[in-house]
């Protein structure tokens, strides 16, 4: 094969493969995720993963569960959202997600954490956990009035114990679980209360523990397919990413337990 033919084929070569990449990047679509914060890094994991097999952008807002819904109550649009499941069951009586997407993701646990190096307080029981609170100095959790979870459960949690005047004294509040970590990593408050995965990456932060089983509040954080999504066939194939081996490990390693019986009844 001459020189000028082989030159000829490699020309063509290459257009037909900036063809198909142009193609490729022109099909891409830029995913507009709300995401609980609970789960928040497990699914930017799963994202750069998602975006690095097909090409679709991931555009990940987070915030409490919430908040969440009041942005798709005002007319926000959005591919995909993940919530806790209370707040996904009102968004699906308010017919404001796509019947037959929903399922659960992962499950989060309440924990208490501390600064980097602190002795942990004891969690063995409802009343050792009382006395924990009552004995700190100052306590985060997130705010109520942010649509936390969290934050509305141990609001309620201490009114049934009966320290919630004690504990509105030296509460520290915070709009997001993340923000509770930090406070305590910065010495804002001795004690952080929030979804263990929300502490778990601030390296400035040390889990004391679980909640005790008996105030403990398991909590499964479900996902679906807003109504009017603009890219709903790019958002079905995140749905199935989630399901993949990767992002089960992307769960897990963040102390979530993976929910695998996804299937909705």
């Amino acid at each position: 094969m001459d020189g000028p033919l082989v030159s000829r084929y490699l020309t063509l070569f290459t257009s037909a493969v900036l063809v198909l990449f142009i193609v490729n990047r022109a099909d891409a679509a830029q995913l507009k995720l709300l995401v609980g914060g609970a789960v928040t890094e497990s699914v930017r994991k799963i994202g750069a993963e998602f975006s690095r097999k097909t090409s679709h952008q991931i555009d990940l807002t987070t915030n409490t569960s919430g908040a969440l819904q009041k942005m798709l109550r005002s007319g926000n649009k959005a591919d995909i959202i993940i919530v806790a499941s209370s707040a996904m069951d009102a968004l699906e009586k308010e017919h404001l997600v796509i019947p037959g997407t929903r399922f659960d993701v992962a499950r989060g646990l309440v924990g208490v954490g501390v600064r980097a190096g602190a002795a942990p307080p004891d969690l063995s029981s409802a009343d050792a956990f009382k006395k924990a609170v009552l004995a700190a100095r100052s306590v985060s959790y997130v705010d109520p009035k942010a649509g936390g979870t969290s934050g509305t459960y141990i609001a309620g949690l201490f009114q049934r114990l009966g320290i919630a005047a004690e504990m509105q004294k030296k509460t520290v509040f915070r709009n997001q679980g993340s923000e509770v970590a930090d406070a305590v990593a910065k010495g804002e408050a001795e004690i952080g209360i929030t979804f263990t995965s929300e502490m778990a990456t601030n390296k400035g932060v040390k889990l004391a523990g679980f909640l005790p089983d008996s105030i403990q509040l398991p909590t499964n954080y479900s996902v679906a397919i807003p109504v009017g999504a603009p890219n709903a066939d790019a958002a079905r194939a995140f749905l199935n990413e989630l399901k993949t081996p990767l992002a089960q490990a992307a769960f897990k390693e963040a102390g979530l337990e993976p929910i695998k019986n996804r299937e909705r009844r």
